[in-house]
């Protein structure tokens, strides 16, 4: 497991989360920070030393580096831990990493001593091209008995997230909630609109409910200990995600599928929770990606 720092508030939140889900999969943890000058200013500037200031930045990392370790011993004492200064790179180092890494947790964003915000960006392209799970953290450590929520609609990449959202809730042994809207249209879109003269609310119901059983019957058959909520609304993913963001530990999600059932558009939907979900939100892409 790979978690990226930067001395940011959440990138300290990102170590705990990542030292204690690594610990409890006795998985390794590799603590990494790159050095990137590109959002400074400082390189190509010809009254700087770059030398000197890629010695200053090389030091900053290296107690930053120090920092994240103390922080994941805190939490997980016997953990086996490795560093890495990388010199460059941002986030094609980790999207390149992503390929060997079982996952990459980054904080949701940053600012270190050099200038602006040095993991701001990273999340979302790393979360956008990466080809493992990537796990975003804010804020402070979420309830450990709340749920697993996960977004579900019926898309390769969907299914994908709900085996790994059924393998999260199995391994920290609490609920899973599975989420599907019908459509990817904003909340409220349906509004002003007479329902009953196109969507008879119960056959709605009871069709939708059908087929999200049909989507997770073969995992729910597979972690028989894991209890399972389901919930199906007519529009707002991100909105609908957002809310159980504010009761859940976790949220799972897919990214870049296509509308309705047949392929929810959770690019959008993921990129959005990236940046305003209450709880860590782990982003899993197609294989093939």
């Amino acid at each position: 497991m790979i978690v990226g720092v930067d001395g940011s508030p959440d990138s300290t939140s990102a170590v705990r989360w990542a030292a204690t889900t690594a610990a409890a999969r006795d998985l390794p943890l590799r603590i990494v920070h790159v050095i990137d000058f590109s959002p400074t200013g400082y390189a190509g500037a010809p009254y700087i030393e770059s030398a000197k200031v890629f010695e200053w930045a090389e030091e900053d990392g290296r107690v930053m580096l120090s920092d994240a370790v103390a922080v994941a011993r805190a939490v997980a004492p016997d953990l086996t831990i490795e560093t890495s200064l990388v010199p460059a790179g941002g986030s094609h180092w980790f999207v390149e990493q992503s390929g060997r890494a079982r996952m990459i947790v980054l904080g949701a964003s940053g600012s270190g001593r050099i200038g602006q915000a040095l993991l701001g960006s990273t999340p979302v392209v790393v979360a956008s091209h990466g080809r493992c799970p990537v796990v975003v953290v804010r804020g402070d450590a979420p309830d450990a008995t709340a749920p697993v929520v996960v977004g579900v609609d019926g898309s390769a990449v969907s299914e994908r997230a709900v085996a790994a959202a059924f393998e999260e809730a199995a391994l920290r042994e609490v609920p899973l909630v599975a989420v599907h809207v019908w459509s990817d249209v904003k909340v409220g879109t349906f509004s002003g609109i007479d329902r009953a003269e196109f969507l008879d609310p119960r056959a709605f119901e009871e069709s939708e409910q059908v087929l999200l059983a049909e989507r997770l019957s073969g995992y729910c058959e597979r972690y028989p200990d894991v209890v399972v909520h389901r919930e199906v609304y007519l529009d707002g993913p991100r909105a609908h995600l957002q809310a159980w963001s504010e009761k859940a530990q976790l949220v799972v999600v897919g990214s870049r599928g296509r509308g309705g059932f047949t392929g929810l558009l959770l690019g959008s939907t993921s990129n959005g929770l990236i940046r305003d979900a209450q709880c860590p939100v782990m982003v899993v892409r197609p294989e093939s990606a």
